[in-house]
């Protein structure tokens, strides 16, 4: 792959994804990309909700990969056999289920008014954000999935991808990932978006 993107490191506040998620939508327009819609995540639902479910690492991971299957039945399953019970299960099943414009958002703060304050907060943060990018993009078509977990191991925050009709797959994609330099012993705040130039 031949990459292209821009990362802003140092500043942890909207207004950096603001500006990546900005930046990504005129990259894909100055290459004459259109009808583009963004997709949004956040990664901090599920980190919070596995968190108040009590889920030790290796059931965070397996109930991480039927999330990302979408595989419903199969996440049923899971919470049968590890006895979560009660609004926490509640919220875990319905997690694949949340996806789709808007309002999306109001239907996450029903089913997800028993969460801990940083699930609410994410989502409060995706309804925020996508009301501020309308500001500066009017038109653009926005997709909510509160159980996308891409870039999770990696990812700390809110999460984005850009599709457009016709083409099976992303044809950019970004989020935060705040722990970026932990392992040098200089963590920061980050943010980016990339791309694949052979794609565009």
């Amino acid at each position: 792959p031949l990459q292209v993107g821009a990362e802003l490191y140092g500043h942890a506040g909207m207004e950096s994804d603001l500006e990546i998620v900005q930046l990504m939508l005129e990259t894909l327009a100055l290459a004459g990309i259109q009808n583009v819609c963004v997709d949004f995540g956040h990664v901090g639902i599920f980190r919070g909700l596995a968190q108040q479910a009590g889920f030790d690492p290796t059931q965070e991971a397996m109930v991480f990969e039927v999330l990302q299957r979408k595989a419903n039945a199969a996440l049923d399953e899971l919470l049968d056999d590890w006895k979560v019970n009660g609004a926490v299960r509640e919220m875990l099943a319905t997690l694949p289920r949340l996806n789709g414009n808007e309002s999306v958002i109001d239907r996450a703060r029903e089913v997800l008014a028993g969460a801990g304050p940083d699930v609410l907060q994410a989502v409060d943060y995706l309804e925020d954000m996508s009301q501020q990018l309308r500001t500066f993009f009017p038109g653009l078509s926005m997709n909510f999935d509160l159980g996308e977990l891409r870039g999770y191991h990696y990812q700390t925050g809110v999460v984005f991808a850009a599709f457009v009709p016709g083409y099976g797959r992303e044809v950019a994609r970004g989020g935060r990932y705040d722990e970026i330099g932990k392992v040098f012993g200089r963590a920061r705040p980050a943010t980016g978006f990339s791309a694949d130039v052979k794609v565009l």
